[in-house]
């Protein structure tokens, strides 16, 4: 876990990471994953506000002293073609209000430093890559669930390119028999982000909070169906050494994990060799820091190019 260390960190350059959360905003300042110097959270409201807030702690920071780079991991979609007049501009995201928004030339313009901008899921890949539970291979996925869906595949050790970045969190898999509920997504309805995010769980209920249900609810049922789905999924189309999933769901039901690695093995029926020994679809390894990590390891490895 990052240790926070208010002392300073001497002549240790230091990073700044800001990750963008569709609740809450995480913003970190640090030397490594585990010197951390300051940590500040801050509500996702509106943009101005929300942006305005962020601003505020990146110039607190560089008034004690500059950073050498600056990581920004949002939820998404987002723009990441550098070519693009929008890069780093969140683009058409289900979240209200938040189409179009600038995100990284905004916060980076101050400051002369290399930046990097990601997805949060990709982020948190990396940090997990760096110091978790990705360490030791370069082929993995990172899945969150929280308020919505995210995966960040890992190929290589680095993140997917195309024409944009992954979006398995929208991919629409089987479903349980007698399960037609229409789904939350506003986009593609039961995709799996639809089906399972913590809202959309929420909204299948009618429930304002859904943390109280008991483990043999069976909602738990269609949750760990629909992982086990997508992982299958991302088991035929990119073979992965390892699935790590994370997130507010799936933490804060201890049962869920352990259903879900059988269940693939299930679906899967032997058709590809998914490998065995130490658990194949685990737990973050940095827990709840694998988040706020997330634009500390983009921050790191951008300065480190730009040192090359």
């Amino acid at each position: 876990m990052a240790r926070i260390d208010n002392e300073g960190a001497g002549t240790l350059r230091r990073f700044a990471g800001i990750e963008l959360g569709g609740t809450k905003i995480v913003c970190t300042l640090a030397t490594s994953a585990d010197q951390v110097l300051d940590r500040q959270t801050v509500p996702t409201t509106a943009p101005e506000e929300t942006l305005a807030a962020i601003e505020a702690i990146l110039a607190g920071w560089w008034a004690q002293a500059p950073f050498a780079a600056l990581g920004i991991a949002s939820f998404g979609p987002v723009d990441l073609d550098p070519g693009s007049p929008t890069w780093g501009y969140i683009t058409s995201t289900p979240k209200p209000g938040w189409q179009m928004i600038d995100i990284a030339p905004r916060l980076a313009r101050p400051y002369r430093v290399p930046t990097a901008f990601d997805t949060d899921v990709n982020g948190a890949a990396l940090a997990e890559l760096s110091w978790g539970a990705g360490q030791g291979v370069q082929d993995f996925a990172y899945i969150t669930v929280g308020t919505g869906v995210g995966v960040g595949l890992i190929v290589n050790g680095k993140p997917t390119r195309g024409f944009q970045h992954c979006e398995l969190g929208h991919v629409r898999v089987t479903r349980l028999p007698g399960d037609d509920w229409e789904g939350a997504c506003p986009y593609h309805g039961p995709c799996v982000e639809g089906l399972v995010a913590g809202g959309s769980i929420k909204k299948r209920l009618g429930l304002d909070d859904a943390s109280g249900l008991p483990s043999d609810h069976a909602v738990w049922d269609t949750v760990a169906h629909t992982l086990a789905q997508l992982c299958h999924t991302i088991v035929c189309a990119a073979a992965p050494k390892r699935i790590v999933i994370g997130g507010g769901v799936v933490s804060g039901q201890k049962h869920l994990l352990p259903r879900i690695e059988p269940l693939l093995r299930d679906s899967i029926a032997g058709y590809m060799s998914i490998p065995d020994g130490a658990p194949y679809v685990t737990a973050p390894g940095l827990g709840d820091d694998a988040g706020p990590l997330g634009p500390i390891a983009m921050a790191m490895g951008i300065a480190a190019e730009d040192r090359s």
